[in-house]
């Protein structure tokens, strides 16, 4: 007789599934390849439970083995994703907001404080996630593969079909959107440290 009772292993992937999912959703920003990269990841952890080796927490390895079923739906879904005009509009409003002709800031970055101390903080990396949500999709996207999946700008350029000036471009604009959102959602407040969206 077969026990219908989840073992441990199991019931842990079960309860950090809802934290797998938000991560994939963010990285993919289409609920379907999320759920599929999330099913492909809990699925590849019980077929092989004794790679877990236990260096590490649970999270931290099913994060691993997710980074790569998300790299691996980038590149099957890669050209179903496009940039909106609006996107390349917004980005050429921010690049003549943020920048003199002389090329410095129109207005000075906040002070950050101490950056190293905030990285400690959950609530950061709340605020942090929040914001790199709010990029536009095709901006949020690139930002997310360089940055947080740690692929090349050789591999990017080459999955999805851009010149790397066009990807250092995207970059470019990613970061300054991020930068200006940390600083009104979590610098510009520092007693406070809460997200205002």
């Amino acid at each position: 007789m077969i026990s219908s009772t989840p073992t441990p292993f199991a019931q842990q992937l079960a309860e950090l599934r809802t934290y797998l999912l938000k991560f994939a959703r963010l990285q993919l920003r289409n609920e379907a390849w999320a759920e599929d990269a999330v099913s492909e990841t809990v699925l590849a952890a019980l077929a092989k439970p004794q790679s877990f080796s236990q260096r590490s927490q649970l999270r931290t390895w099913l994060v691993g083995i997710l980074k790569h079923k998300i790299i691996d739906a980038l590149r099957l879904h890669g050209r179903e994703v496009s940039s909106s005009p609006s996107d390349d509009d917004e980005g050429d409003l921010l690049d003549t907001l943020s920048f003199k002709p002389d090329g410095h800031f129109v207005q000075a970055p906040a002070d950050w404080g101490n950056p190293e101390q905030d990285l400690g903080s959950r609530q950061f990396f709340e605020v942090l996630e929040a914001c790199a949500d709010k990029l536009p999709a095709a901006q949020g996207r690139l930002f997310l593969m360089r940055e947080w999946l740690e692929l090349s700008s050789e591999e990017i350029c080459k999955d999805l079909g851009l010149t790397p000036t066009n990807l250092y471009v995207q970059l470019h604009r990613a970061r300054l959107r991020l930068r200006e959102c940390l600083e009104l959602n979590w610098f510009a407040n520092p007693a406070s440290k809460s997200l205002t969206l």
